[in-house]
């Protein structure tokens, strides 16, 4: 899907979060990105293959 340089990480990296937005939807709460993960203002994801990623929110520091 990715037409970048340097390509953007594929959606079954572990950076696959580093990859342009290429449709943004913050009224909605999602991005796509151009690896097909759909990410969510809460952190999930949603893979190409439909699994699901559940929020990894960093702790807040007091």
């Amino acid at each position: 899907m990715c037409s970048h340089h340097p390509v953007c990480p594929s959606a079954d990296s572990p950076d696959r979060e580093a990859s342009h937005v290429i449709a943004s939807h913050p009224d909605q709460g999602w991005s796509l990105l151009c690896n097909g993960v759909v990410l969510f203002d809460d952190t999930g994801l949603l893979l190409p293959d439909g699994t699901v990623v559940a929020p990894h929110r960093s702790p807040v520091a007091a």
